[in-house]
């Protein structure tokens, strides 16, 4: 290595002075283009590696290991071929092997590196990613150019990713429900902007989502219907007890009449809460502005009531207040009735999530935050694998209901329902 002399300088009280220079080292630099080609003969070495394993797993012994419980035999290896990994493109050489069966012998397929597979589940889910966040295919290639480098990216490449989501997806929503159990639905509509008949409307997207019995949330329905009527939402409940779907302690549903009637179809012996939230949006448009204030402060009284029987009292002042101030607000709150109620008989660690839809309105929030981009869906089928893919890739999370802790006091409470 070559040394190169230096000096430094050092300040003195008269000034600045010369100092004996020092040796320092200068490293050679390797060239970018070197270090990438021993990083991908590393990663090689590594994926040819576990392809070895995973052979010699499915033999029952090592290369030429010979052992009583053996499986079959190697036979040479595939030509190499290239594959895109998450560091880059790489060029890999798969072992052959074939596997006893009853018939005779058989070839074997390994799960690290399938038969035709070019790229590896993490670019895969890279592609699908980009997707879901709104990039269109040109936008795709260019931010995965990068591993790409040295082979080519095709439409169909994005077109097949998609794919295989939307057969998840396909499967997902016919999935028997028979052996799951979900204490709480809580069900709503978002509206997406879809192209249908070659014009651009705003269709609504029906959510329904379940709470298990240790708390976490879960989708359980996704569908695009005509309008937010009764049939529609029909249509929802009894899908999901067709497939077997048991009854739920409680449905928190919003103010619309439709949906409310068709849960109490469908699970006559669960309880429906009202959202206090959407309620209280009615409340307000029934009364001039000036009264708002007044309403917000008198409403409260109720869904904030320290027990049940406090908030029965504050809501029986309510109409008796109000039917003689605004009558139309007193009708609208007696049209909620005890659905407004009924989160006050469950545990109060989970009142504030049982009360209102808010858990499936920060669910439709984020959908649409993350939809915008995206200016209109094509057809219905694309509005609803992006959504379903956003929550399957967990893009979006959802948290465990407030107070999950006390789910097991809910189910034994309800334990005849739950069975």
């Amino acid at each position: 290595m070559k040394e190169k002399l230096t000096a430094r300088v050092a300040r003195t009280p008269r000034g600045y002075a010369m100092k004996k220079s020092t040796p320092q080292i200068e490293i050679p630099q390797l060239p970018f283009s070197v270090i990438e080609a021993k990083i991908r003969g590393r990663i090689r070495a590594a994926i040819e590696e576990c392809l070895d394993e995973e052979l010699d797993a499915a033999l029952g012994a090592g290369r030429h290991e010979r052992t009583d419980g053996r499986q079959g035999y190697r036979h040479g290896s595939k030509p190499a071929r290239t594959v895109v990994t998450s560091f880059g493109v790489t060029e890999v050489s798969q072992p052959r092997g074939r596997l006893k069966t009853p018939d005779g012998y058989e070839e074997f397929e390994g799960q690290l590196l399938g038969r035709y597979q070019r790229r590896t589940k993490e670019v895969d889910s890279a592609i699908l990613n980009c997707y879901l966040a709104g990039a269109n295919t040109r936008k795709v290639k260019l931010a995965l150019r990068p591993l790409f480098k040295g082979t080519a990216m095709s439409k169909s490449s994005v077109s097949r990713v998609v794919r295989r989501l939307k057969e998840h997806f396909e499967a997902w929503r016919g999935r028997d429900l028979s052996a799951e159990y979900y204490a709480y639905l809580i069900a709503d509509a978002m509206r997406l902007p879809v192209r249908l008949a070659r014009r651009v409307v705003k269709v609504p997207v029906q959510v329904v989502l379940g709470v298990r019995e240790d708390g976490e949330k879960e989708l359980l329905e996704l569908r695009i219907a005509p309008s937010e009527s009764l049939r529609a939402w029909q249509g929802v409940m009894e899908g999901l007890a067709s497939r077997g779907l048991p009854a739920p302690v409680a449905v928190v549903v919003d103010g619309n009449k439709g949906l409310v009637s068709a849960a109490e179809r469908a699970w006559p012996e669960s309880d429906i809460q009202r959202c206090t939230k959407h309620k209280l949006e009615n409340l307000k448009a029934a009364a001039p502005r000036h009264a708002h204030g007044e309403i917000n402060r008198d409403y409260k009284a109720i869904v904030d009531a320290a027990d049940l029987e406090e908030a029965r009292k504050a809501y029986r002042s309510f109409v008796r207040k109000w039917e003689k101030l605004v009558p139309e607000v007193a009708r609208s709150l007696e049209e909620g009735g005890e659905q407004l109620l009924t989160f006050y008989r469950f545990p109060r660690q989970q009142w504030k999530s049982l009360r209102t839809t808010n858990m499936i309105e920060r669910l439709n929030g984020e959908l649409r935050r993350r939809t915008k981009t995206q200016g209109s869906f094509p057809n219905e089928d694309s509005a609803l694998v992006m959504l379903y893919g956003l929550l399957a890739t967990q893009m979006i999370k959802l948290r465990k209901i407030d107070g999950y802790q006390k789910m097991e006091e809910v189910i034994g409470k309800f334990s005849k329902r739950a069975a």
